[in-house]
């Protein structure tokens, strides 16, 4: 994977976001795999598509990409906030790329994908909507919240200049792919909070009791639900019966 921009691409155009886009578009289309079936042709829908921007022609998943020179931080700004969280319902609702850059080299820092299956209300930050004086007024955007999503969720291509490998890429995508299996949002929304837990535990093993120190936080965030260590327990044994948690003896687990 060459991490490099072909430059003169951008000659023609004068306004910098323009160069930009036309040297993120042409390096993803060239160089990125499906990270969903490893089909090695990306395709770049014609401009100004809604939603999408790339597609895999063997598998027919869909990607949209934004682009950071900057750090890729906390959040992302998107679209608009009401067309967002209608299309979290949506099974064609498309798979994020994010690419980091450097504009001094012109090359490739980090770029990674963010599985459809991670896009969950809770994820979404409304943002305010613009002032009376603005071409817009009203409309109210959104970011994605990054912080909201488990790193299991982030699948880096490249990260910090180096390319993973693509069997490493790919098995990573394979691993959570059970959640598309859950249509109803808020027990999705359960699994990626127990899957958050799970990692700021730090290790790979750990007890139930253990666990049990994210009752509070699991209660604040899911007021409605009293019976919080009775709904760990659910969520941790379909972790393991769907291969991402390890069984290992009464009360005790391992991440797969």
């Amino acid at each position: 994977m060459n991490l490099s921009f072909e430059t003169k691409l951008a000659d023609k155009y004068v306004g910098q976001s323009q160069k930009i886009r036309v040297l993120t578009e042409h390096w993803v289309d060239n160089q990125v795999y499906c990270p969903n079936c490893g089909h090695l042709e990306i395709n770049k829908y014609e401009n100004n598509r809604p939603v999408a921007d790339f597609f895999c022609s063997n598998c027919r998943e869909d990607y949209e990409l934004k682009s950071k020179k900057e750090a890729l931080g906390t959040k992302i700004v998107d679209g608009a906030y009401r067309t967002m969280i209608e299309r979290l319902q949506d099974d064609h609702n498309p798979n994020l790329f994010l690419l980091n850059y450097d504009l001094k080299n012109f090359e490739v820092l980090n770029f990674l994908v963010i599985p459809k299956h991670f896009f969950v209300p809770e994820i979404i930050e409304k943002r305010k909507p613009l002032s009376q004086t603005a071409i817009r007024a009203g409309w109210v955007g959104c970011n994605i919240i990054l912080q909201n999503i488990p790193e299991t969720g982030k699948i880096f291509f490249v990260k910090n200049k180096t390319v993973k490998q693509k069997e490493k890429v790919l098995a990573e995508w394979q691993k959570t792919l059970f959640l598309r299996g859950e249509k109803d949002l808020s027990a999705k929304g359960w699994l990626i909070d127990i899957m958050t837990c799970v990692e700021k535990l730090g290790r790979k093993e750990f007890s139930l009791e253990e666990f049990y120190g994210f009752e509070n936080v699991l209660s604040t965030k899911h007021p409605d639900n009293h019976h919080i260590k009775a709904k760990i327990r659910q969520q941790l044994q379909f972790l393991r019966d769907k291969g991402y948690l390890e069984f290992m003896e009464r009360g005790h687990y391992r991440l797969a």
